[in-house]
């Protein structure tokens, strides 16, 4: 099944400063005074101690990264994932924005760099070491943002100048890859549904005894449901019917409910659990 123009190939690499670095001294003072082996500790020290500078760095990094695993679908091991082009413009504008943030910390750690050394001396003590730290300019090249785009080439699309039954293996091969590849990517919208839709059910469980207050629901038990049914819209890049019966079964539950009556209703909580559970016993997960 051919899906390069339902979908394209993005590729993003975030990079930070670990500022960690193994201080060999403390490290055989621990291992000498416990009598272990040479091998059996490694004392690292966090360079920026005393400053949360790099790691608010770090922290938004990591929020980048599950942003870009949310909006795409897996495709390479490593490296490239699948873009949906119905999400193109949308993950183009998202990622404008990351970008945006992810420089003004930057600039912020930057502009901050000699104090950072400043607090890390005053933090660390005796394992202090000014020449653990790079220059700016170094420092600056370990932080990096890429982010690559590229068209999805057609299964067995090879143009290469080789014999025939050369070409027709590499070619079998490349196929049966593309559609495991495709598979694996179409697995996980029926996994963010299925997940949403067991957690649901286990929310919506009354327990006995078990007292309103002590069961809190938030808005995002609504808004989670929604967002995901208008998400699967866009990421069903071979048009699965029975994806699409299973988000619309779901979407179909979630209209007119909303969280006060999800909190304030036990009628309201157990019709919408009755529809949840129906959902997940018709479809083979």
């Amino acid at each position: 099944m051919g899906i390069s123009s339902s979908a394209v190939l993005v590729e993003l690499n975030v990079s930070v400063w670990g500022a960690t670095k193994i201080d060999r001294v403390v490290t055989d003072e621990v291992i000498n005074d416990n009598g272990a082996t040479r091998n059996a500790a490694k004392v690292h020290k966090n360079l920026t101690a005393g400053s949360s500078l790099r790691k608010d760095v770090s922290d938004f990094a990591a929020k980048v990264r599950q942003t870009h695993n949310a909006m795409t679908l897996p495709w390479a091991t490593k490296g490239a994932r699948l873009l949906p082009t119905k999400m193109v413009l949308e993950y183009k504008q998202v990622m404008n924005q990351m970008e945006l943030a992810f420089n003004t910390l930057l600039w912020k750690f930057y502009s901050e760099y000699t104090n950072v050394i400043f607090a890390a001396e005053q933090n660390l003590g005796s394992m202090f070491n000014h020449s653990d730290y790079p220059s700016l300019d170094d420092v600056k090249s370990k932080f990096g943002w890429k982010l690559v785009f590229s068209p999805l080439p057609e299964a067995g699309d090879f143009r290469i100048d080789v014999a025939n039954d050369e070409l027709q293996d590499l070619t079998l091969s490349y196929k049966a890859d593309y559609e495991e590849r495709l598979g694996n990517a179409m697995r996980e919208p029926w996994e963010r549904l299925h997940d949403m839709l067991q957690g649901m059910s286990r929310k919506l469980v009354e327990e006995e005894g078990e007292t309103e207050s002590r069961k809190r629901y938030h808005d995002s038990f609504v808004s989670n449901a929604q967002g995901l049914c208008n998400l699967l819209t866009k990421m069903n890049i071979t048009n699965d019917p029975k994806l699409e019966e299973a988000r619309r079964a779901l979407e179909l539950t979630m209209v007119n409910v909303d969280i006060e009556g999800i909190k304030e209703s036990p009628e309201v909580r157990s019709s919408v659990k009755s529809k949840v559970d129906a959902i997940l016993e018709k479809f083979d997960w």
